[in-house]
């Protein structure tokens, strides 16, 4: 087949697919029965199929054919906010509560008032002036990490701290294992720097460490990425025994952990986190986006002392350093109490939400932390997660699919649901309209 008859078919169905003429969910004719429709090869045929997959408008499944994905408006999966007033945000977390405002102009005004805020024209160190990097150790102090002022840097929160371990510690091609479903952005971290994603199926609550090991002895990996205390999205908390197993196994193999704290202060009783159990092998990553504030882009890489000089060239390569106004109201706030205090509020906020999805929707058996911002909710067999999502668009509520946090070819038909965006009333009603649409396809 001609090269430009093969583009030119491929093109017909993104732009069908892409203005609506294809709906989410509709089924594709076979690989046979386009090959003879269109008069191709079956090799070619395939291969149509192949780049639309590849574009991300349209999913193959085993024995039940090809599928149109849902074209969503804005963003590519990972990266998507709501786009008009009147839409609920059920696809992004921005937990806040009362009076954050005003914690934020009086710390604006002690700021002002203080003696050296000429330094905050200035260039800062890449890690961090030292006084702040201590007091952000002693913060990870606080979550049971050992860490100290060397072994510490500042970030500009979690999804930095991430990217720039990876681009630091490893090199393109490097297969890094991660759940079979985990954060979106790690996934993206990894794209930007040509590393080999390969999932690791969970078991209960964590990753098939079995699986881990029979991983390691076929390819080389380097690295696990975890999230051992509140998995987002399926709010699992590891066990101990597990943690001092996945220690064990990452030793045996060589591995380095990159451990994923941005969510675990949710959970008030966690087992020691990794950092503790191993820190000569253990990248620990944390943020107070979701702890304070979004928009207080601030957080920790905690690292090995060999790893740390890398590490601070790609701040530099990256961001330079953190915003020194930032990281002062952040170093303040954790100094004073007031990130203790909002982590306390934001658990019982958390916890109030969750009752809100047990009674709304307990009956689907959504998979759950009894104080986190998110939900992991199944959907009923034979019901297509794509379909659900653009009829709850069209319903004004915005929600995210398991396409995005799936490190598998095999992308389970659940939702994601964020709870931390919206009122609490609000919630409940979105919640009901989520529920009312699946139940509207599952019958």
């Amino acid at each position: 087949m001609p090269k430009l008859r093969y583009k030119t078919l491929v093109d017909r169905y993104a732009a069908d697919i892409r203005e609506g003429r294809l709906r989410p969910g509709a089924q594709l004719p076979t690989h046979r029965d386009l090959a003879r429709r269109e008069g191709l090869a079956l090799v070619t045929a395939t291969r149509v199929y192949a780049e639309l997959e590849a574009m991300g408008l349209v999913s193959g499944e085993t024995g039940r054919g090809t599928f149109v994905k849902e074209v969503l408006p804005v963003g590519h999966g990972v990266d998507l906010l709501a786009w008009s007033t009147d839409t609920i945000d059920l696809g992004f977390n921005n937990p806040s509560v009362p009076g954050q405002s005003d914690l934020l102009r009086a710390a604006l005004r002690q700021i002002a008032g203080s003696g050296d805020i000429e330094a905050m024209l200035r260039y800062q160190p890449h890690g961090g002036r030292a006084h702040e990097r201590a007091i952000m150790a002693r913060h990870l102090g606080t979550r049971g990490v050992s860490a100290s002022a060397a072994d510490t840097v500042l970030v500009s929160g979690a999804q930095h701290g991430l990217t720039v371990s990876a681009m630091a510690l490893f090199e393109p091609g490097d297969v890094i294992a991660a759940d079979a479903i985990t954060y979106p952005g790690f996934k993206l971290a990894a794209e930007a720097c040509h590393l080999e994603l390969v999932p690791v199926p969970a078991a209960g609550r964590g990753p098939d460490l079995d699986a881990l090991a029979q991983l390691c002895k076929r390819r080389r990996v380097r690295a696990f990425y975890t999230m051992p205390t509140l998995h987002n999205p399926l709010g699992w908390v590891m066990g101990a025994q597990r943690r001092r197993e996945l220690v064990a196994l990452a030793r045996r193999h060589g591995l380095t952990l990159i451990e994923d704290g941005a969510y675990a202060f949710l959970e008030e009783r966690a087992p020691p986190p990794l950092a503790a159990l191993a820190p000569d092998i253990t990248v620990h990553v944390s943020g107070l986006s979701k702890s304070v504030a979004t928009g207080l882009r601030v957080g920790s890489v905690h690292a090995p002392p060999a790893a740390m000089a890398k590490i601070e060239r790609t701040i530099r390569a990256t961001t330079w350093h953190t915003p020194a106004l930032m990281t002062a109201i952040a170093c303040g706030w954790i100094e004073d109490g007031t990130v203790t205090a909002l982590e306390a509020e934001k658990r019982r906020d958390a916890r109030q939400r969750q009752q809100i999805v047990g009674d709304v929707l307990g009956h689907l058996k959504p998979i759950r932390h009894p104080a986190s911002y998110f939900v992991w909710l199944p959907l009923p067999e034979d019901v297509r997660a794509d379909v659900i999502s653009k009829a709850l668009m069209q319903a004004h509520v915005l929600v995210s699919t398991a396409h995005p946090y799936a490190t598998s070819r095999h992308v389970p038909h659940a939702l994601r649901l964020a709870l931390g965006s919206v009122d609490k009333d609000m919630l409940g009603q979105s919640l009901r309209t989520v529920a009312n649409v699946v139940a509207e396809f599952a019958y």
